[in-house]
C-alpha cells in the first residue's frame, strides 16, 4: 500500500508539471521516454530470467536463495519504474514508449548476473548523464529517486558476483547517444507506434583483454567488428565525471589497442574519437565499450 500511495501522489505532482520544451534539444518528455525505454529493457530482462531460472538454479550456480529473492525484488522495482514513468507521461499528455523485443544473450545464471551488473551500471550512468538536460525540478527529483535505487541495484549485484559494490568515489555519466548505443545492442524490434527518440547509435565497440582483472596499465583491445574506421588518427577516451581521459589508440587487425590510464576504476566506458580534446556526439566515431577496471 505504501508504494501505491507514493506512486499516486508522485504522479499527481508530475501531472501538474507538464514537460518543458527547450528551444533546441530534447524536451523533458523526450528524456522521460528515453528513460522509459531503458526501464522497459531492464523490466523485460529480469522478468524473462525469473521465468527461466528458479531458486534451485541459483543455488546450483553457487548463489543462495537470498540472492534469488533479491533479484525478484529488483525485478519488482523495475516493473514499478515502468509503471511510474508510463503514468507520468500519460498524465502529462505525452505518448509513452512501449516495450520492445530483446535478445540478451545470457546462457545461464552466472552470465545472467554478469549482464545484470552491466545493465544496472549503465542505468546509473544513463540517469546521471540525463539529469543535466532535465529542465523541470519536479521531473529531476523523480529521475533522481530512480537513479538512487538503480545505484543500490548495481551495488548489490556487483557484490553478489564478487566485484566491489562501490569501486570508485564517482559514477560515470553517459550521454543519450552513448547509452542508446549500448541499449540498442539488446533491442531486436520495437513497435512502429513508439514515439521517435532524439537519439542515434554509434558503431558498436567491444572490449577484451588478456589481463584478468584489468587494471591501470593493462592493455585492452577495442574491436570494431564488421566495419573499419576511415579517416585520420583515432584516439581512445575513457568517460569520467570530470571529463574524458584520453589515451593513444593503436591500430591492430580488427580494431585498436589502448592502455588503461590512471584514475579509471569500476564499470568504465571507453569511446573512440576523432580528436584528443573532446568526446562529444560530433567527435565520437565508435562506442562506448564497457570495461571493468579493478582499482
Amino acid at each position: 500500500m505504501k508504494s501505491t500511495f507514493f506512486a499516486a501522489t508522485a504522479l499527481a505532482a508530475l501531472a501538474s508539471a507538464a514537460p518543458t520544451k527547450r528551444a533546441t534539444g530534447p524536451s523533458d518528455g523526450d528524456i522521460l521516454n528515453y528513460a522509459l525505454t531503458l526501464e522497459h529493457l531492464e523490466n523485460t530482462f529480469y522478468r524473462e530470467a525469473l521465468a527461466k531460472y528458479t531458486a534451485a538454479d541459483f543455488q546450483a550456480a553457487g548463489f543462495d536463495e537470498a540472492a534469488y529473492n533479491r533479484i525478484k525484488t529488483i525485478s519488482s522495482d523495475e516493473a514499478q519504474h515502468v509503471e511510474f514513468l508510463t503514468g507520468a507521461l500519460k498524465a502529462a499528455g505525452v505518448t509513452p514508449t512501449a516495450e520492445c523485443k530483446y535478445s540478451f544473450g545470457y546462457t545461464d545464471v552466472k552470465s545472467f548476473l554478469a549482464t545484470s551488473s552491466i545493465l544496472e551500471g549503465v542505468g546509473v550512468s544513463a540517469y546521471l548523464g540525463a539529469a543535466a538536460s532535465i529542465m523541470s525540478s519536479t521531473y529531476l527529483t523523480a529521475a533522481g529517486s530512480i537513479l538512487t535505487v538503480e545505484a543500490r541495484h548495481s551495488a548489490y549485484v556487483r557484490d553478489t558476483i564478487g566485484e566491489s559494490p562501490f569501486p570508485s568515489p564517482f559514477d560515470n555519466p553517459l550521454g543519450l547517444n552513448e547509452v542508446y548505443t549500448l541499449a540498442a545492442q539488446f533491442i531486436t524490434e520495437c513497435p512502429s507506434t513508439n514515439p521517435p527518440l532524439p537519439v542515434k547509435a554509434f558503431p558498436v565497440l567491444t572490449a577484451s583483454s588478456t589481463d584478468s582483472p584489468v587494471k591501470t596499465g593493462s592493455t585492452v583491445t577495442l574491436a570494431t567488428k564488421g566495419y573499419k574506421i576511415e579517416g585520420g588518427k583515432v584516439y581512445a577516451a575513457f568517460i569520467t565525471v570530470t571529463g574524458p581521459v584520453f589515451a593513444d589508440a593503436t591500430p591492430v587487425d580488427g580494431g585498436y589497442t589502448v592502455v588503461v590510464p590512471k584514475g579509471i576504476s569500476g564499470q568504465s566506458y571507453v569511446v573512440l574519437t576523432s580528436c584528443n580534446t573532446a568526446a562529444t556526439d560530433d567527435t565520437i566515431v565508435a562506442g562506448p565499450a564497457v570495461v571493468e577496471v579493478d582499482a
